[in-house]
């Protein structure tokens, strides 16, 4: 019985982040950011006022998902092409050590 809430829950989660254009491209998903940043404020600050709650005010963010995609992209690029020649040079130091 736990796996299908479990099961049902994740299930939820993905196709509501589909839904929203979390999964698509990087344009997709700066536009679910801005959409989240306008929606999220008025129903958090309706929800404390029901619940009785003084909140302070929500910071304001200035992130970009398509450029930290990118950054990451280029960082792992990087570090696959590096691999070939660090495995090398770590080998030559290991066969230094055991010998």
């Amino acid at each position: 019985f736990r796996f299908v809430i479990k099961g049902s829950l994740a299930g939820a989660a993905v196709y509501v982040a589909y839904d929203q254009g979390l999964l698509g491209s990087g344009t997709q998903g700066a536009e679910a950011l801005k959409k989240a940043q306008a929606a999220l404020p008025p129903a958090i600050h309706e929800w404390a006022s029901y619940v009785g709650w003084e909140l302070p005010p929500t910071p304001k963010f200035d992130f970009s998902p398509s450029d930290s995609w990118n950054k990451g992209v280029q960082t792992v690029m990087s570090a696959l092409s590096v691999a070939p020649t660090r495995a090398c040079e770590y080998t030559v130091e290991g066969w230094k050590h055991v010998k």
